[in-house]
């Protein structure tokens, strides 16, 4: 793995981050000699997913689920299903 001072970083930001997208190899960043970043790789599948995973609306989301269903609040798969060909019917 490489690795790259802070100042470094700031003076070659460019050339650096190519050469991890590049390479795929990432680069640890130290300030005064102890690491505390990291310029790593992107794979975009992966990238989405983590966008997609951590969207406040979805962290939300996921939070109530959570609470529904600690508390009880549920609905069986035959319910929604029933409730789906209703909605259905009604609209003919």
């Amino acid at each position: 793995m490489n690795m790259i001072g802070i100042r470094e970083l700031s003076r070659s930001t460019g050339r650096i981050v190519g050469a991890v997208g590049r390479t795929g190899e990432p680069t640890m960043v130290t300030n005064n000699g102890r690491p505390v970043a990291m310029v790593t790789p992107v794979n975009e599948e992966a990238f989405e997913d983590w966008v997609l995973a951590n969207a406040p609306e979805f962290v939300a989301s996921m939070k109530e689920a959570k609470d529904d269903l600690r508390a009880g609040r549920t609905t069986s798969l035959d319910e929604v299903i029933k409730m789906r060909n209703k909605r259905i019917d009604a609209n003919g």
